[in-house]
């Protein structure tokens, strides 16, 4: 069976070898037919701590690192924004 690829957005790095993934899908209302939103947020493995807050990658389905993290990011597909400055008063 081929493994699933979801492509999400970091939203935490701050465990050790983890990140926190946002994925979101747009799906139709069963009975109002309206484009809704839905996320769900995956935990990942990611070795060497390579990825930060705000950059947007793709994640593998794979056997399970612990409880929660049954994921592992395979790629960086569009970089972090950075971040906002403080305007100086």
């Amino acid at each position: 069976m081929p493994k699933r690829i979801l492509t999400g957005t970091v939203v935490s790095d701050k465990t050790d070898k983890t990140v926190t993934v946002l994925v979101e899908r747009k799906v139709k209302h069963p009975l109002y037919g309206k484009i809704i939103r839905r996320s769900k947020k995956y935990h990942a493995h990611d070795e060497d701590n390579a990825f930060k807050a705000g950059e947007r990658v793709r994640i593998e389905e794979t056997a399970p690192y612990s409880k929660t993290k049954s994921w592992k990011v395979l790629d960086r597909l569009q970089a972090s924004k950075g971040t906002a400055l403080e305007a100086e008063v």
